[in-house]
């Protein structure tokens, strides 16, 4: 990993743990699986060799296995841990790949809104890149609390609805790099085209946008340049679990874009990130064979970045 658990880590992710209660289309449950965009997101800095910082909220009851691969894989000094029920959801699968999310809790603004930027632990001040899971409201306080880190703004899926584009298109100018998904873009902006949906907001202020695509990949762009650039999803053998893969992906991207410079690095970067992420239940766990799996879907998929004029 890039540096030993004392040091300060180069990134951080801000946004709420979830556990996640699984339910398979032919009836089997795994219960109590970690999850939450922020673990996710973690995770896909993992995979390129970044032991992130996390500052997120947890309930009083997070099950052991969780706390545990927290502490493993990431920097918990800014784990929160409040005196309430963890957020947690059933997630139920259909064989179509439709997934259902049914909430267990009713408190939730703690996993969703905090904790808030005054609230930060000192050794993530300096972080380079920030992966920010908040609604348009926040944004301007952590740009203002990160103003020479790269931010990414991932928004929160339940803002991106009909109507909210009156507070979206205004927040783009306050993040380096936006990526919604191509159905939330959809409902923000009211037509489908994903080329339209990503010069869209870049007109709007977006410096970077990488609209993500699910199966077909990713289309990116960045403020300027007239081309946009595809990069495909990266086949695996069998998707076992696509919860979380979006948010591996914006976390790899972040990474890619601050470690390179390069747009379809940065988007290559996200796409590998989110194959492993595809072949597990819960976080991606890199495997043991990780380099070298890497490579190899790596040439892949650089292979394959195509422009689109």
């Amino acid at each position: 990993m890039s540096h030993t658990p004392n040091t300060a880590p180069a990134y951080l992710c801000v946004g709420g743990i979830i556990v996640d209660d699984i339910v398979h289309p032919d009836g089997r449950t795994q219960m109590g699986v970690l999850g939450g965009g922020v673990a996710h997101a973690a995770a896909g800095m993992l995979i390129w060799g970044q032991r992130a910082g996390i500052f997120a909220c947890a309930g009083r009851d997070l099950p052991p296995e969780a706390r545990r691969r927290l502490a493993r894989d990431f920097d918990t000094r800014g784990l929160v841990v409040r005196d309430l029920p963890q957020a947690r959801a059933w997630q139920l699968f259909e064989a179509d790949g439709r997934r259902a999310e049914v909430w267990r809790v009713d408190a939730l603004d703690s996993f969703v809104y905090e904790p808030l930027p005054d609230q930060l632990p000192p050794v993530y001040g300096e972080a380079r890149g920030v992966y920010l899971l908040r609604d348009a409201a926040q944004l301007p306080a952590w740009r203002a609390r990160f103003p020479a880190a790269t931010l990414l703004w991932e928004p929160l899926q339940q803002i991106m609805v009909p109507g909210y584009d009156a507070e979206f298109r205004p927040a783009l100018a306050y993040a380096d790099i936006v990526s919604p998904n191509h159905l939330e873009a959809a409902l923000v902006y009211g037509f489908d085209d994903p080329a339209a949906l990503l010069r869209a907001m870049l007109d709007d202020g977006a410096r970077i946008a990488a609209l993500r695509l699910g199966a077909d990949g990713s289309l990116v762009g960045a403020r300027g340049e007239d081309a946009l650039l595809h990069v495909p999803a990266v086949p695996v053998a069998q998707v076992i679990d696509q919860t979380g893969a979006g948010n591996t992906y914006c976390g790899a991207f972040l990474a890619g874009w601050v470690e390179t410079g390069d747009l379809a690095e940065a988007a290559c970067y996200g796409a590998i990130a989110a194959s492993f992420a595809l072949e597990v239940t819960g976080v991606a766990d890199p495997p043991p064979d990780l380099l070298a799996q890497r490579a190899r879907r790596y040439a892949w998929a650089r292979e394959r970045v195509r422009p689109l004029a």
